[in-house]
């Protein structure tokens, strides 16, 4: 019974839940024992909380939700990414400063979701402060790709990912900044929104006027994935650009996939190389609308201007956020959050000028190709998983990268647009490790990204891969 539990779609088992059929607490013992069988083998799910869980399982039993709610959970478990804090739950951060940290208030996107009955019932493992697309730290140590333990699950929502995969979880909360959420989906063959800014609710946070950041749904299906942003979606008054709800919940968007008119296909951005086999079975997926009946176009664009406005604001991010920790702690951050700062208080008033003056170039050139065009896509990560020794990519195709960061610009630079971005598995290399291809909707736009992400997820049927049984080399 449990191993059929875990194998429900997130919208099936709240679907069971409320037709009575399952209890929350059959549903997180089914979890708990999942976890038991597999997280050794992956290390996703370093932090639980069995007995809150349980507890919130029991309220929800109770029947005192809102079940007429768009994006009602009725006592669905979900694990939410160590970066968030979570009232009474052990949140580190992936840093050894917070190895003990056990916060007294709730994060607004997971304020959101226990309000819709959603059951916490774990933390899932980052990277130091979510610095970089490979899951690791030294509280808890490195995070498996379950298709091959050999290799990494990306990140920085690689345990969330992960989790996902393996079927410990049926939702999983990820953050994106450079690509931290999309990434991983791409790696562990699950999907991931990376949401318009202020669409889920965030806070407190040192910086709160941010677009670069943002809370997002990950999932197995792409309508599991609007099941969560429904129920994430809600303004809170501590995030001062939270967005009011649609009219409509996204699951009835999913849940009818529409046809987009026109698509754009880039297999670079303009950003440089991209491994062949990678952008072969990207473009392979994204031909397949063609089927459909839609018109599928080959696009130029040239985004490299995103390289130094990205850095910079990025940069600019960590000195605002994180400064007080290098003044005191700097021995005990790693390398790259060390770098991050300084190039951060390094900057002057014109790099920044410069900075946001870039980024509006690559918004203008994103925007005018979603004027003609539904849906912007190239792949999500330009190299499929690699060893999990591996701390970041250093070279593709002959081209160095001279730092951490600089691989993932095919996703940082959608980042700089604030426009609504999924990762789809498209398919899956001769090794059989999954790669994702990147879903550019309009501004705002989650509705008709979420409609057309459900029409090609159900051409390639990549859906029913997952949850999967690890994997070693």
């Amino acid at each position: 019974m449990s191993d059929d539990l875990i194998r429900l779609t997130a919208v099936e088992a709240v679907r069971s839940l409320r037709a009575g059929k399952v209890s929350p607490l059959e549903l997180v013992e089914a979890a708990l024992a999942r976890i038991a069988a597999v997280d050794p083998l992956v290390n996703a799910l370093p932090t639980l909380c069995p007995d809150r869980a349980r507890a919130a399982a029991r309220r929800a039993m109770d029947g005192r939700g809102d079940v007429t709610a768009p994006g009602w959970l009725a006592g669905l478990p979900l694990v939410v990414k160590d970066l968030t804090d979570v009232t009474g739950v052990r949140t580190t951060y992936g840093s050894p400063l917070f190895a003990d940290n056990v916060p007294h208030r709730t994060d607004a996107c997971v304020g959101a979701l226990e309000a819709r009955d959603g059951v916490v019932l774990g933390k899932s493992n980052t990277p130091e402060w979510g610095a970089g697309a490979n899951t690791f730290n030294d509280v808890f140590g490195v995070t498996r790709n379950p298709w091959n333990t050999a290799m990494t699950c990306g990140g920085s929502s690689g345990g969330s990912a992960v989790a996902l995969a393996t079927g410990m979880a049926w939702l999983a909360t990820g953050s994106d900044l450079g690509g931290s959420l999309r990434t991983p989906a791409s790696f562990c063959g699950v999907v991931g929104l990376r949401p318009s800014p202020g669409r889920v609710p965030r806070g407190p946070a040192r910086e709160p006027w941010g677009t670069l950041w943002v809370e997002g749904p990950m999932a197995r299906t792409v309508a599991d994935v609007a099941l969560m942003l429904d129920a994430f979606a809600r303004p809170d008054v501590r995030d001062p650009i939270a967005l009011e709800p649609p009219a409509a919940p996204f699951l009835a968007s999913a849940e009818r996939p529409s046809l987009p008119r026109r698509v754009a296909w880039s297999p670079d951005l303009g950003l440089g190389p991209v491994d062949p086999e990678v952008a072969d079975i990207c473009a392979r997926a994204v031909r397949r609308y063609e089927d459909a009946g839609a018109v599928v176009e080959e696009v130029r664009l040239d985004l490299s201007a995103a390289r130094e406005a990205f850095q910079t604001l990025r940069a600019a991010s960590f000195a605002t956020t994180m400064g007080p920790l290098l003044d005191h702690k700097r021995d005990r951050l790693k390398p790259e959050v060390v770098w991050n700062i300084e190039k951060g208080r390094a900057l002057t008033m014109a790099d920044i000028a410069r900075a946001e003056c870039l980024r509006a170039k690559v918004f203008e050139k994103v925007s005018g190709v979603l004027a003609d065009f539904d849906l912007l896509a190239c792949p999500t990560a330009i190299v499929p998983p690699f060893p999990v020794e591996q701390r970041w990519v250093e070279e593709v195709n002959g081209v160095r990268f001279d730092n951490y960061v600089d691989w993932l610009a095919i996703t940082f630079a959608i980042t700089l647009t604030s426009c609504p971005a999924l990762s789809l598995p498209a398919g899956r290399t001769a090794s059989g490790l999954p790669v994702g291809v990147q879903l550019v909707g309009r501004p705002r736009g989650e509705a008709a990204l979420l409609g057309h992400s459900a029409l090609l997820e159900g051409m390639l049927g990549e859906r029913f891969r997952v949850p999967v049984e690890p994997v070693s080399s």
